[in-house]
């Protein structure tokens, strides 16, 4: 029976993680850092983070692919959406596994800013490996759009990159201020 219930709570947690995961992703509450459209932070993230350290990384995953899902049904922007999702979908994966790869054990401070500074390096250079072979040739057949002007001096190296870093840094401290707030809650377990 206690199994039952704790399998039921799971899957409860994981529903309502990913449905606030989803309201995240609503367009008016993602923020540009760089003054570029297209680019957005939103803090999805946090949810996926949550739940991942909550229940383990399998429930992280699962919330992940539900928002990712609802969002592409929700708030799907067209070309901007099929180039900007499934590099979301990569950056949050990459950044929440190599977080809880240093964390997994036991949460320390020190486990957790390296883990960040990591995850943030290695969020970076898949975005930048990413716009490369996927986002500027999409970007190209399909919006019409000149691979000139994302060229390493125009677009990687001011943009992409500074992004990125900056979104990590983001991410790293706005989970840390998450996780202070609810490790003491009664009913909240990290793992």
């Amino acid at each position: 029976m206690s199994s039952t219930i704790s399998q039921t709570r799971r899957m409860t947690t994981i529903a309502i993680l990913a449905a606030i995961s989803t309201v995240l992703a609503m367009p008016l509450l993602q923020f540009s850092i760089l003054g570029i459209p297209f680019l957005k932070v939103d803090l999805t993230i946090l949810p996926i983070l949550l739940g991942t350290f909550m229940l383990g990384l399998s429930a992280g995953a699962i919330i992940l692919i539900i928002r990712t899902v609802l969002w592409f049904l929700l708030f799907n922007e067209g070309v901007n959406t099929i180039v900007g999702l499934p590099m979301n979908f990569v950056a949050v994966a990459a950044f929440t596994l190599i977080v809880w790869l240093f964390i997994r054990n036991g949460f320390s401070f020190s486990k957790y800013i390296l883990g960040s500074i990591l995850a943030t390096l290695a969020m970076t250079a898949l975005m930048v490996v990413l716009n490369l072979i996927y986002a500027v040739p999409v970007y190209e057949k399909f919006a019409n759009y000149p691979a000139s002007a994302l060229s390493l001096n125009t677009y990687f190296v001011p943009v992409v990159i500074p992004f990125n870093l900056l979104e990590g840094l983001i991410f790293a401290i706005a989970f840390a201020i998450l996780y202070l707030a609810l490790r003491n809650v009664k009913g909240v377990k990290f793992i």
